[in-house]
């Protein structure tokens, strides 16, 4: 049954990082999204989107249709996993451009976006605030 809480709550959880998009620290990694969600979410998951297909965002159009049923906790759980996801995802979209400067320093000449991305993160150089925050919101350090 657990196994089954978690299946529905990566679901929801796959549907939302498919509708969300540089902040700053806390982002929610993957895992822990799904995770809270199934602790936080199960329940109402389990009660109000019985026989809802799994794929393809039904869960959490489910559970925006049932708004005025789904708990409190579900609700503020949902909205905040959400607004972590969309910054994490933000992130690892302006990491490139907002790391410019130390990219064309100490990576100059490195090919590919995995292989920057390593040299910036194993270099103790990177000195741009900007730039850490952004590879730790991206959730890659």
């Amino acid at each position: 049954m657990q196994e089954r809480i978690i299946l529905i709550a990566a679901a929801t959880f796959a549907g939302l990082i498919s509708h969300a998009g540089v902040g700053r620290a806390d982002t929610i990694s993957y895992a822990d999204a799904v995770t809270v969600l199934a602790k936080d979410c199960g329940a109402d998951i389990k009660k109000l989107c019985k026989g809802v297909n799994l794929g393809g965002g039904g869960i959490q159009s489910c559970i925006e249709a049932n708004a005025a049923k789904v708990s409190p906790t579900c609700t503020a759980t949902l909205s905040r996993v959400m607004a972590s996801i969309k910054q994490r995802q933000e992130a690892q979209a302006a990491y490139s451009k907002i790391c410019r400067h130390d990219i064309s320093q100490y990576c100059n000449g490195i090919v590919g976006d995995g292989n920057v991305l390593a040299c910036l993160i194993e270099t103790d150089r990177v000195d741009s605030r900007k730039c850490n925050e952004a590879i730790t919101d991206a959730g890659w350090r």
